[in-house]
């Protein structure tokens, strides 16, 4: 008599797309992102590692003003690339994650439509985060990012405000 014994093998997405409700400390201070994420080394039991790449909006049609004058509005793009890793806990799965990245400032002239500039500054973040899996392929996640500002990020927001 033979026997097969089939046991279930639990499926993992490759691929994980997100989005998000931002919110900053500098103007503008809300906006939108989106990350996609894919899992990497899926030998390793209990820990999940992942790749991931985010990019975000942040516009709130603020005008910027020089001693009262409203002169023009700010857009700010948030965009990088970031290792994370995870643990599992039954519904609950925290992580933590560090990446590059960089920040994007565009200044619009209100006069002028003609007259824009735009600033680039590199950075580094650190994140942690946790995500809950209530039903499955919804997993709502909540999360706090960490980007220093080092004496170039002053400089370049100080010359980019000045400048205008």
């Amino acid at each position: 008599m033979a026997a097969v014994l089939f046991l279930p093998a639990q499926a993992a997405a490759q691929w994980k797309l997100g989005v998000s409700y931002q919110i900053r400390d500098e103007a503008p201070e809300h906006g939108f992102g989106v990350k996609i994420e894919r899992q990497i080394l899926r030998q390793l039991p209990l820990v999940d590692l992942r790749l991931r790449g985010h990019f975000a909006y942040f516009n709130e049609n603020n005008d910027v003003s020089r001693q009262g004058i409203t002169v023009g509005k700010i857009s700010y793009y948030d965009y990088g690339l970031a290792g994370m890793a995870g643990v599992s806990l039954g519904f609950l799965k925290p992580y933590v994650g560090m990446g590059i990245g960089a920040g994007t400032l565009d200044f619009v002239d209100r006069d002028s439509n003609d007259d824009e500039e735009t600033e680039t500054a590199f950075k580094w973040n650190g994140f942690v985060g946790a995500e809950v899996t209530l039903i499955p392929r919804i997993s709502p996640f909540i999360e706090y990012r960490f980007e220093p500002v080092d004496e170039a990020g002053d400089v370049f927001q100080q010359d980019f405000l000045n400048s205008n």
